[in-house]
């Protein structure tokens, strides 16, 4: 009977709704329209929403892993929302656990699979306009700080960020329930906000760097209404805790699509004090060369499903404000290490201030910029020491991206390659022609000096005769 009453809802040629509507209205996508089976689903994730609708619950799968399934790509995770609460989802599975204060959630373990298993999530006091409770709730710019409200299906659907998010998948009877006209955005390649852009991303700018980063990855275009606002709230990503933007910053930098996400963001004006990396594009060639080939060998690793360390990542996105600083002091008389190690310094104390890199990464930034003097050092054992440093190919691979934007010259990156792969005989070789070749020049140097002397003392003499 409720079949039947969905189905009657459910309609193909319905409008769609302007994108700063919130009118829901429930449709059912039958399997042999949209094409998804159970066999797309994790087995942890079917179990789990199998054992909840045994026990008097609805369950689903939400959000990305449905989005990423009707767009042919493969999800890396497979949440779960229920209308269960959290007690009662820890109660029916022995191996879980609650976490989250601000969004408590249940994680439920199957052998080495873990799936996020959430209670649907009831109208913010901003969705309603309450504006009594909304100051008890939300920050002077309406930033939601505090919001633990569970409620209805429809409701949870409405909270969610983007319509292409806001789908759920019942894989026991393979449907799709659509509130929010999200399955024709995803036919479309719309990405369209759910409620009013302005009110919602005042209640989490972050949504703003989501919405650049899932057009990208996903290849869809923000709809108009969606995109308007965002220049004009890029301030509001300064309030936002510097951990989070750094977290949201990441997946950004991580999606595979990171040189079309700088692009977008700088285009949109979400670029001013953010990160130097989008202030640097475009404004220096070397700084632009260097940043395209970082965020080029970034996107295809991560394309290849290679690993990619944030602190080389963060170290490469940082380094012409580290060497724009340390060639001031050098300058202005300092010593080399010492003023590239203040330089250095200096740099990540004002960074941390607009994006919180953790402090693990501290280090593997310092190591890989502290290394690229030493580079420059190819007599004595100094190469040898240099190849037995725990860092060294990462230092490597960053000298070798200075060298391929002409930084510096690619014959040092040639003879780095070539000595770190050479026999122990060859490499003292290698050592004994360069420093033979250091000697030449430094004769050469000495017999051009004296020429020259001579030039100018018979000039002097033809002068004075």
């Amino acid at each position: 009977m409720l079949h039947k009453l969905f189905n009657r809802i459910f309609s193909q040629g319905s409008p769609i709704p302007s994108s700063d509507s919130t009118t829901t209205e429930l449709r059912i996508i039958p399997r042999k329209q949209h094409g998804l089976t159970r066999n797309n689903i994790s087995p942890c994730a079917i179990k789990i929403i199998l054992d909840l609708q045994k026990a008097g619950y609805l369950a689903f799968v939400v959000g990305g892993a449905v989005r990423d399934l009707l767009l042919g790509l493969e999800p890396k995770d497979f949440d779960v929302v229920t209308n269960a609460t959290p007690e009662e989802i820890r109660a029916l599975f022995r191996r879980s656990r609650i976490i989250g204060r601000r969004f408590r959630l249940v994680h439920v373990m199957c052998g080495s699979d873990t799936v996020e298993v959430s209670t649907f999530r009831g109208s913010s006091s901003a969705d309603k306009n309450d504006e009594v409770t909304m100051h008890k709730h939300a920050d002077e710019h309406g930033r939601i700080l505090r919001d633990n409200v569970f409620g209805s299906q429809e409701e949870d659907a409405k909270r969610r960020d983007f319509t292409a998010n806001a789908l759920f998948y019942n894989p026991d009877s393979e449907e799709i329930w659509d509130y929010l006209y999200g399955y024709n955005d995803i036919q479309s390649k719309q990405l369209r906000i759910i409620g009013t852009p302005l009110l919602r991303y005042r209640e989490d700018p972050v949504r703003i760097l989501r919405a650049v980063r899932f057009a990208a990855k996903l290849d869809m275009q923000i709809d108009a209404t969606t995109a308007k606002p965002i220049g004009d709230l890029a301030p509001l990503l300064q309030n936002v805790p510097p951990s989070r933007l750094f977290d949201e910053m990441l997946k950004l930098l991580l999606c595979g699509h990171a040189e079309t996400c700088v692009a977008d963001l700088r285009a949109r004006g979400l670029y001013h004090g953010l990160l130097p990396v989008l202030d640097m594009v475009h404004t220096h060639i070397l700084g632009e060369r260097f940043i395209t080939l970082v965020l080029k060998n970034t996107d295809e690793r991560v394309q290849q499903e290679k690993s990619v360390s944030p602190g080389f990542l963060f170290a490469a996105l940082l380094w012409h404000e580290v060497l724009a600083a340390w060639n001031k002091r050098k300058a202005a008389g300092e010593k080399s290490t010492p003023a590239l190690h203040m330089a250095m310094k200096n740099i990540m104390a004002a960074q941390e201030k607009k994006l919180a890199i953790p402090r693990r990464y501290d280090a593997i930034m310092q190591e890989i910029w502290a290394m690229q003097p030493r580079f420059l050092g190819r007599a004595g054992r100094r190469p040898f020491h240099l190849l037995e440093h725990p860092r060294f190919r990462s230092a490597y691979d960053f000298m070798l991206l200075r060298c391929e934007s002409g930084e510096i010259d690619m014959e040092l990156g040639n003879w780095w390659g070539t000595f770190q792969h050479a026999k122990v005989s060859e490499r003292e070789n290698m050592l004994f022609k360069n420093e033979v070749s250091k000697k030449r020049r430094r004769r050469r140097g000495r017999s051009e000096i004296i020429i020259g002397d001579i030039v100018n003392t018979n000039s002097v003499s033809s002068t004075a005769e």
